[in-house]
């Protein structure tokens, strides 16, 4: 709780008050829904509204002071007008919550792939070693043993300095954070002090936000700026990079903290040699800083190499022993959604991935292509409102590696579904496909093609529990499905046999 007045003196922007400056703020809020008695209400232009339009709602519900950068009519709040309400927003957000990102180890993750693998390969490092956690990402908010639901990969800042200050309340350690391109070119993570930054890797994905490759590269290069000029060795800085990418030295240049690169040679600091990948996991020998040890991990594929080698290189620039390391690695439980098995008594391979980038499908593929024995059929689609240029080349990947794709809906939100994957077909130089815009049929279609030592992927959505229709959510949940649809096969087969 602070006074506005206090608020105020801390601007670092020009500004013009209209109203009582000592109104005691409770909170700072973006979403008028969600706006209690003393809170402060932001309004921020979003992609499909302007909270400048909610802030009679924002009132009705008890806020005390509206921050705008448009006129705003009612006088039954004090309004503090300036510039751009979207790049203050993140200051403010991090003076009001006292700093909280200061008072533990800050991780971010960024990259097109991999993010949410490497937090989850971290937090359960860290775990090992009896440190507490907090978790920002894809799938959920992790506050020590508590998850709760997340609205965007990267959140806006009043709800991330909001929570980050309930993680310090909690005691927390280490805080482990996916860093989306968007959240860094909005500036939602400005304010924040990050301790070690990972780039995992670039290829095309957010054209429809940063239009170019090169916008989304220097888009993703920010979190490395942010990193900062001081070098400490009480509280030691690190940049981490991939150098198998050809865009690394991008991000290495874009630090002035100490570099630490990881790949699959030993030109990196962090690599693996005797690679070894089958259909029960991976093997290697991973050598670090520190020395070399054996890994046996269930997790499968060589893109899961670079994501233990990533998340190796931030442990033990955090502290973790090599060995705990190693034990982390071999009995790791993998992330919901990310090369997910589903589980049954059917003969035959079906694996959830949420590999939505021609690059990341490509990954998966390839890695199920190294151990499958049969067909291989996949299920994909594209979603909607999003990178367009990316549809022909999801088809083709599939093309490359599935014998049988069908294309489905995929979050089409105010797009047409058929029109999206009419899209995909352009990316098509065969038959070897089919259309099924209903993704529950697509996946029962699937799973009935499949027979014995044949793997079906069902690709796009992973963890994901909701399909966007139009302006609806709507429950949906790939790996449900799938196993629905399995079981479905099994009892009809029954019953052909009974009968």
């Amino acid at each position: 709780m602070k006074i506005l007045s206090e608020i105020l003196k801390y601007f670092p922007y020009k500004y013009e008050l209209i109203g009582e400056d000592n109104v005691m703020i409770q909170a700072i809020k973006v979403d008028s829904r969600d706006v209690l008695p003393g809170d402060l209400f932001v309004c921020i232009d979003g992609y499909t509204v302007d909270g400048h339009q909610y802030t009679e709602q924002a009132i009705n519900n008890g806020a005390v002071a509206i921050i705008a950068h448009k006129p705003v009519s009612d006088e039954r709040a004090t309004k503090v007008y300036v510039k751009d309400t979207s790049e203050i927003l993140s200051y403010l957000s991090s003076y009001f919550y006292d700093f909280p990102s200061n008072d533990f180890h800050l991780i971010g993750v960024t990259g097109t792939n991999g993010k949410t693998s490497i937090t989850y390969l971290l937090d359960e490092l860290f775990q090992l070693e009896k440190k507490k956690t907090g978790v920002l990402g894809t799938i959920q908010m992790k506050i020590d043993q508590n998850v709760y639901p997340i609205a965007n990969t990267t959140p806006e800042p009043s709800y991330l300095h909001r929570h980050f200050k309930e993680m310090v309340d909690h005691q927390i350690d280490h805080v482990l954070m996916e860093v989306s391109s968007h959240a860094l070119e909005l500036g939602r993570v400005n304010g924040c002090d990050f301790d070690i930054a990972i780039f995992t890797n670039l290829t095309q994905d957010h054209l429809d936000f940063h239009e170019t490759m090169e916008d989304y590269l220097r888009a993703k290069m920010r979190l490395f700026y942010q990193l900062g000029n001081r070098y400490s060795t009480l509280v030691p800085k690190r940049a981490i990079v991939n150098c198998d990418d050809p865009h690394h030295q991008s991000f290495a240049s874009a630090s002035s903290q100490p570099i630490i690169r990881y790949g699959l040679t030993n030109e990196a600091d962090v690599y693996a040699e005797d690679i070894n990948l089958d259909a029960n996991g991976t093997s290697f020998k991973l050598t670090t800083i520190s020395g070399t040890v054996q890994i046996n991990s269930p997790l499968m594929g060589r893109f899961n190499v670079y994501n233990m080698l990533a998340a190796a290189a931030a442990a033990e620039a955090s502290g973790v022993s090599l060995e705990t390391i190693q034990r982390g690695f071999n009995q790791t439980k993998g992330v919901p959604g990310r090369f997910e098995p589903v589980k049954g008594e059917h003969g035959f391979g079906v694996v959830i991935d949420y590999a939505h980038t021609p690059d990341s499908l490509e990954n998966v593929l390839s890695t199920i292509k190294q151990f499958a024995k049969g067909s291989i059929y996949l299920v994909v689609g594209c979603g909607g409102d999003r990178d367009k240029t990316k549809r022909p080349l999801m088809a083709t990947v599939g093309e490359k590696y599935a014998n049988h794709s069908i294309f489905t809906a995929d979050n089409p939100r105010s797009e047409d579904p058929m029109q999206i994957i009419a899209d995909m077909e352009k990316g098509m130089s065969s038959d070897r496909y089919e259309v099924e815009v209903d993704r529950q049929v697509a996946i029962e279609r699937a799973v009935g093609m499949a027979k014995e030592t044949d793997v079906v992927l069902i690709a796009g959505k992973g963890h994901e529990t909701y399909q966007i229709i139009g302006d609806k959510t709507l429950p949906f949940n790939d790996y449900k499905v799938a196993e629905n649809a399995i079981k479905g096969r099994g009892e009809h087969s029954s019953s052909e046999v009974s009968s």
